[in-house]
């Protein structure tokens, strides 16, 4: 069974696919490479879409804390003192 990509890098999964996979109109799915660099493409789970938000949430405070100057060895007490102004 083949499908055709689109100029936008589109792919439609046939219906049979989808349906043996339980995949609706809305729901996310995972893609990555498979073994022998194959294409997996399987219906996200509840749980992987929330580790992956927070996961991005994270790398994003993390990067500020970087630009801010905020190392990451430093201890509770001293990152307390750093955003009290305490010296």
């Amino acid at each position: 069974m083949s499908s055709k990509i689109t100029v936008k890098g589109q792919v439609t999964l046939p219906k049979s696919v989808r349906e043996a996979a339980g995949i609706r109109p809305g729901d996310l799915v995972d893609v990555r490479l498979g073994p022998g660099g194959g294409i997996v493409v399987e219906k996200a789970t509840p749980t992987r879409v929330a580790i992956e938000a927070v996961e991005r949430r994270f790398d994003k405070a993390m990067a500020e804390l970087d630009r801010l100057g905020v190392r990451p060895d430093l201890t509770t007490d001293e990152f307390m003192r750093m955003l009290r102004g305490d010296d």
